[in-house]
This record gives structure tokens, sequence and C-alpha cells, in this order.
């Protein structure tokens, strides 16, 4: 139960980065990071917010929000797209039903990660639930 306990902390700290964004303003984005970006996603405009030591764009691409999360020496890290709710795997949405009775998935997003491995996540109750491609409970994060 320890070891549980413990792998869940370690887990959550993790993802508890994105609860610590904080507005940047473009000028104080190092040129790396936003080269990175311009070249990811040409003709974009973004507003940026700073993760830790983490630089994360927040954009609109062919109608959808998206964010994208780079280091300071401009390597992306993820990119996240929202998404409807209905396109989240049964089994993620069934795993909700079964463990959060009663509430309901506020937002639903896709995560790519930049060795392009593949996550859900899904807002309930404030916190940011994540999922395997699969739809397998990773961990959870508050928003």
């Amino acid at each position: 139960m320890k070891k549980l306990i413990l792998v869940t902390l370690v887990s959550g700290s993790l993802f508890s980065f994105t609860a610590c964004a904080q507005k940047q303003s473009a000028d104080k984005v190092p040129a790396a990071v936003k080269t990175s970006f311009a070249k990811d996603f040409p003709g974009i405009i973004t507003k940026w917010e700073k993760e830790k030591a983490n630089y994360e764009a927040n954009f609109k691409q062919n109608g959808k929000t998206m964010s994208a999360l780079y280091d300071a020496s401009g390597n992306k890290t993820e990119t996240e797209t929202d998404i409807k709710i209905s396109e989240l795997p049964v089994a993620v949405t069934d795993y909700i039903t079964k463990n959060y009775k009663g509430e309901k998935i506020k937002e639903a997003a896709i995560i790519t990660k930049a060795n392009g491995e593949v996550n859900y996540e899904a807002e309930v109750k404030g916190m940011d639930l994540l999922f395997t491609k699969e739809g397998k409970f990773i961990t959870t994060a508050k928003d």
C-alpha cells in the first residue's frame, strides 16, 4: 500500500506542472522556443504561459483549441488538442462513470508526446484524469 501511495504521489507531481502556469509575455520567451513554435505552427499567433522551466503556447489551429509545450531550448515535449467528450475512448468514459458516479466530464483533450505516445485527458470535478491511448487510467492532476 505504501508503494502504491508513493507511486501515486510521484506520478501526480509529474503532471502537477499544469496547475502552475503563469502568463508570459512573448518578449520573455526564449528565441529558441519562439523559433521552434514558428517552425511547427507557421503563421499561428499564440499566447504564452510559463510552466516551471517550460513554455506553453496556447492557440487555435483549424478551428481547434490547442497548446504546445516546449523546454527552454526549444524542444517540443507535447501538444494538447481539445476534443469533443464523445471522442474519448469508451474505456475512459466507462472508468469515469464507475469511479466518479454522477459526475460529468467538463472537457476532453488528446495529448501527443514528442516520442509519439498518445494520452487522453478528461476534466472531472476540477481535476484532470489522464489515460493511455487505450483508455487505461494513468493518474490524476489538479486542473
